[in-house]
């Protein structure tokens, strides 16, 4: 778990702090803070009696140094409240059934919305298919207007026809009308001269 404290030789320099108790320390504190209090307590006390055993020497090593030295000390975390546990299970519990409460607000919203959509599209549906009517009764209008339109110009073109073949006609009875004048005036003429004197 920890690495155990080494002595140095009292030779060295009385400035330099003794790394062992410090390490420690350190392996002491983190066990403290480790996943639950009674695994941290577990872990804690043999390094404190390690650190504990470590610090005798130490000791004495501090009376031949300078008053400036420092040795930190395990404080053991304080056991928390009997009901912590109890309380976070109740706040989880009440943030569970407030989420339950928000999601169920939103499906709401969510199916009114759909619904609202659901409307407009039904709405819309029926405005595109009475749009397709007219327009259907439009094109039947225009179809039956092209078709008159066409029977019309037929007979426009057959009128034209006939008013060709009157004209022809007429003229040529007007030809033979002046053909049978001029043959009557003929005739006509002896009967208007003079007779001479017998």
């Amino acid at each position: 778990m920890s690495e155990p404290a080494r002595h140095y030789p009292q030779h060295e320099p009385a400035s330099r702090p003794q790394p062992g108790p410090l390490r420690d320390w350190l392996a002491a504190m983190k066990a403290a803070t480790g996943p639950s209090a009674s695994d941290a307590s577990l872990e804690a006390a043999p390094a404190m009696r390690e650190s504990a055993r470590v610090a005798e020497p130490a000791a004495e090593a501090r009376t031949s140094e300078p008053a400036n030295s420092w040795t930190p000390r395990v404080v053991a975390p304080e056991p928390g409240p009997i009901g912590a546990g109890e309380s976070d299970i109740s706040d989880l519990m009440a943030e569970n059934i407030m989420l339950k409460a928000k999601l169920k607000v939103e499906n709401d919203r969510y199916d009114a919305l759909q619904g609202v959509i659901a409307r407009e599209l039904r709405n819309l549906r029926a405005h595109v298919e009475e749009e397709m009517r007219d327009l259907d009764d439009m094109r039947a209008e225009r179809d039956r207007l092209v078709q008159a339109q066409a029977s019309f110009e037929q007979e426009m073109r057959d009128l034209r026809a006939k008013t060709s073949a009157d004209a022809t006609a007429l003229t040529e009875m007007r030809s033979e009308r002046d053909l049978w004048a001029a043959r009557a005036e003929a005739l006509a003429q002896p009967i208007f001269q003079k007779r001479s004197a017998l």
